[in-house]
């Protein structure tokens, strides 16, 4: 009987449903009749006959359009009302009709309201029906097209006035031959509010774990008289103060440059709006000479426990290090948030920690059966010059050592070449198949240039070999090589072939170096500090000093940095496409592909021009657009880049943007820009700035 009564006749719940609509439908409009047949036989008291007589036939007209649109609406809605209910058994029916919960019909194309139950009529505070009303109106942050998407349930809460809800519902078609009639969406409208209310709570009152660390102590602190560091704590202590003021938090100190910050959750949104005002604050206190204080900020939430916490802020406050200091970073137990970084980097590197490691990685090449080296794709000259000189350790100690290069030509391709040509380095290149043949679990991974798996020319091979060892000077990112048996990182360092001398120096004589090893090393240093230039400190010449001992030949390295004539045709009409933004940024797009080395020297050559602090250049190549950015210190390009999803150093960074034209990624360069700069654009300039930007911008 239950399929059968499918097709029965409506029933008399059926019935008295639409009668009952029948009683709410037809007095809505009475009133008004009434009061315009009242001045039509006022009109005949003042015996107006011929305007009486036009007002009552209007009257007439009137209420016969609105009395066939009753009828029709009546039709249509016990149309609606019969599909719906006709296909329920008894028990269904009671229990649809007598729901616990507020239910709304109504049509989802148009929002049209249909019927409802008197408990929506309640929710919403209209008590005399809801006919001739949209959804809209009711509840205005109410949207059903997840209902004609074919889901059951609302992806969102829905506030309706104090109350939340959480929205159940479905979709009933029109069946074969009724498609005019259109679809009815039934909705059931569950009050979630003192839940909700619990639910948030919990999450604002749930732990954050912070460490504070002073990056430079050593450098403004120590060795400073007893009322100069007094004075400088104080004024640093004063900020803190400042900063937690309000979060009823727990701040203590925990060593002489490290401090603990246990808080509620809901006051990080404060300290992220205010893009953590503390670097900047702590930032006016300065030494005796001149140098500012910096600190580093490493938060952890969303832990199981406080422990979690804390080991989520101490990876935090070590990212922040690693990145050059002087921010904050976030994370949770999916991601990493940055915030800051846009100060110059300091030299702060110890020799202790070079020789440490140099120890380390002597034992790791020992031990293991072969020695496999990889940079990142599109290799330069550094990431080759180091992977030469882990070769010359692994040759030293006798281990047999490859270089695995990537297919298709790269900017290093000449020093390739020179290298090669080497007697001890005939067959050490190995492409990714080889590599992947030759590795057993006793093979030693070392990735340099690179901290980033997704950027190795290889990651199939990262993920298949037990030991890795990672060697690298780009400020790290938030995804990175984990669980390496060795990490040497130093975003201070000005290149990877930087710091591979560097352990070199503690692991065989100069003498023992090969002139094509040294001058692939100083071909490296060369590059990342344009001849030592930029980027150099006290450490970078003395590896090339040992470099120069071992026999490299600087005069002879200035040949692999020539360029045919094409390229440097390009490379300058690449410069004739620049133009400024901010005055002091030169953004140079192009629309055809001019090469990855002349757009790396064109982004360098832009620094020439006086005025010029930061340089990006854009131009596209297979289906992406390829973004490279110089800067002479004072602009973080690599945080910027980052927001395109690039990455490198403060200095020099790029990005490959896939799916986009060069103008497109043009104007997302300049958001960023605007962003990163939106702090000192607020204080700085006038309202006339902005049209001087727009006037300098290409047309």
């Amino acid at each position: 009987m239950g399929r059968a009564g499918v097709f029965d006749p409506p029933c008399e719940e059926v019935k008295s449903v639409n009668k009952k609509i029948s009683q709410l439908l037809t007095p809505r409009y009475g009133l008004y009749f009434l009061v315009m047949v009242a001045f039509a036989l006022a009109n005949l008291l003042f015996a107006r006959w011929d305007v009486a007589a036009l007002e009552l036939t209007v009257v007439l007209l009137i209420y016969a359009v609105h009395w066939r649109t009753m009828v029709l609406r009546r039709r249509d809605t016990a149309r609606y009302l019969e599909q719906w209910l006709g296909n329920m058994d008894g028990a269904t029916r009671d229990s649809a009709l007598n729901c616990p919960l507020p239910v709304v019909m109504f049509r989802p194309e148009s929002g049209e309201v249909l019927w409802s139950s008197d408990r929506f009529l309640r929710i919403t505070g209209d008590q005399e029906g809801l006919f001739d009303t949209k959804m809209s109106d009711l509840v205005p942050d109410f949207d059903g097209q997840w209902l004609l998407e074919g889901k059951n349930e609302c992806p969102t809460e829905v506030r309706l006035g104090h109350r939340r809800y959480q929205v159940f519902g479905s979709v009933t078609r029109p069946a074969a031959g009724e498609e005019e009639a259109g679809m009815l969406a039934t909705t059931y409208w569950l009050d979630i509010t003192d839940l909700a209310d619990t639910r948030d709570t919990y999450k604002a009152t749930r732990p954050v774990v912070a460490l504070l660390l002073l990056d430079n102590y050593e450098d403004t602190l120590k060795g400073q008289d007893d009322s100069v560091r007094s004075a400088m704590l104080n004024q640093i202590s004063q900020r803190f103060a400042q900063w937690i003021e309000g979060t009823e938090g727990i701040f203590t100190r925990l060593d002489r440059d490290r401090y603990l910050f246990i808080f509620e959750q809901r006051h990080l949104a404060r300290f992220q709006q205010e893009k953590f005002s503390l670097l900047d604050s702590v930032r006016e206190v300065q030494s005796p000479n001149g140098i500012p204080v910096t600190v580093s900020i490493g938060m952890g939430l969303d832990g199981a426990t406080l422990v979690e916490n804390y080991r989520f802020a101490s990876l935090s406050v070590e990212m922040a290090l690693s990145r050059g200091g002087d921010q904050a970073v976030v994370k949770n137990r999916f991601n990493f948030e940055f915030y800051g970084g846009r100060a110059k980097e300091t030299e702060k590197r110890t020799k202790v920690k070079s020789r440490v490691m140099a120890s380390a990685l002597g034992k790791l090449v020992a031990d293991a059966s072969s020695v496999m080296v990889m940079g990142h794709r599109s290799a330069d000259m550094d990431a080759v010059g180091a992977a030469v000189g882990v070769c010359a350790i692994a040759r030293r100690k006798g281990i047999a050592h490859y270089i695995v290069r990537e297919s298709g030509p790269t900017p290093a391709d000449e020093l390739y070449r020179r290298v090669e040509g080497m007697a001890e380095y005939q067959g050490v290149y190995l492409d990714q198949e080889e590599a992947m043949l030759r590795a057993d679990s006793r093979t030693l991974l070392v990735v340099v240039d690179t901290n980033r798996p997704e950027q190795v020319s290889s990651r199939e091979l990262l993920s298949s070999c037990n030991k890795v060892a990672v060697i690298d000077h780009h400020r790290r990112a938030a995804t990175y090589i984990e669980g390496a048996a060795l990490n040497f990182h130093e975003p201070y360092a000005s290149s990877a072939s930087e710091l591979v001398t560097e352990l070199i120096g503690y692991l065989m004589e100069p003498e023992e170096l090969l002139r094509g090893e040294a001058e692939a090393l100083m071909a490296g240093l060369m590059l990342d500090t344009k001849n030592f230039t930029l980027r150099t400190g006290g450490r970078t010449f003395e590896a090339a000093a040992l470099l120069r001992r071992a026999g490299a030949d600087t005069a002879e390295l200035k040949k692999l940095f020539q360029t045919d004539l094409t390229d440097t045709v390009a490379k300058y009409g690449i410069i004739q496409n620049a133009w400024t933004y901010r005055q002091d940024i030169a953004i140079a797009s192009v629309d055809h592909n001019v090469g990855r080395v002349s757009a790396a020297q064109a982004a360098d050559e832009l620094l020439n021009i006086a005025g010029i602090n930061t340089s990006f250049v854009l131009y596209p190549e297979d289906g992406r657009v390829i973004l490279s950015a110089r800067s002479m210190g004072e602009t973080n390009v690599q945080v910027i880049l980052e927001a395109l999803g690039g990455g490198g150093n403060a200095g020099a960074a790029g990005a490959q943007i896939p799916d986009a034209t060069v103008s497109e990624v043009t104007q997302s360069l300049i958001a960023v820009l605007d962003r990163y700069f939106e702090r000192d654009s607020s204080q700085e300039e006038s309202p006339g700035d902005d049209d001087k930007k727009a006037q300098s911008a290409p047309k």
